[in-house]
């Protein structure tokens, strides 16, 4: 089933996907274009995986890492289906980075791989942006590039874990005004994703709510004022961003 969250009628409704339409929880069907759509899911701690795919690794000149690199985005940054992402007037070196979101569903400490799939509530898609003109020191990323107010768009579906067999099997990609510049599978990350949380949950607590970016594969380009972006994830949908520029953030 895929699940959302949006806001409409003058209020924050759950929603679930019917005939092409959204059903609200209080039975009211409503057009997809008729809401304003939020992150499927309330965030907790938010863990992104840096240089998760080799590909992508060497296409930025790095090497893939020997253990996960992770760092930590605060909820600021996260913005729904449908939303713009303001692209500041001095960046240069801007680029969508399509991920393959997974959101637990209960607390995990010392989880097992063997485990670690019971652990999991569902998936989303997210579009981690990178701004890359605003590296500061040796620490890739840091907090200006990459937790910016609305540099993170996450959804439009919540898909439930019985909904997606095999997460490790799905076809990640993007396409920039209508041209398909990613193509990747999620078979390709260094560390999948039931190492990924017998590694978190190995020396620190996770919690229901958190989410888990997993990286992104080869293909990253950048964008521009005006693009519009739809990264997409089988089985789980596409999510679709515009970037726009000071103006329009009264940034000027």
């Amino acid at each position: 089933m895929k699940r959302a969250r949006v806001a409409c009628f003058g209020a924050v409704h759950d929603a679930v996907e019917f005939e092409g339409k959204l059903k609200l929880a209080d039975g009211r069907v409503v057009e997809p274009e008729d809401v304003v759509w939020l992150s499927p899911v309330e965030a907790g701690t938010i863990f992104v995986l840096g240089l998760n795919y080799a590909d992508h690794a060497s296409e930025i000149s790095f090497n893939a890492p020997d253990e996960p690199l992770v760092f930590l985005k605060g909820p600021n940054a996260l913005i729904g289906h449908n939303a713009f992402t303001r692209r500041p007037d001095d960046a240069i070196h801007m680029h969508y980075e399509c991920e393959l979101a997974v959101v637990l569903g209960r607390t995990a400490r010392d989880v097992s791989q063997a485990d670690a799939y019971d652990y999991i509530a569902g998936y989303t898609v997210a579009n981690d942006y990178t701004i890359r003109d605003y590296l500061e020191n040796y620490y890739r990323p840091n907090l200006r590039v990459k937790n910016r107010d609305t540099l993170t768009p996450i959804g439009p579906w919540f898909v439930d874990a019985s909904g997606i067999p095999d997460p490790m099997n799905l076809a990640v990609k993007t396409y920039v005004n209508g041209e398909l510049t990613q193509d990747g599978c999620t078979k390709d990350m260094v560390f999948d994703i039931p190492y990924l949380i017998a590694y978190l949950s190995s020396f620190m607590t996770l919690r229901e709510g958190d989410i888990i970016l997993t990286g992104t594969p080869k293909g990253t380009v950048h964008v521009y004022e005006g693009d519009e972006v739809v990264t997409e994830i089988e089985g789980i949908g596409a999510l679709k961003n515009t970037i726009v520029g000071d103006v329009a953030f009264a940034r000027t």
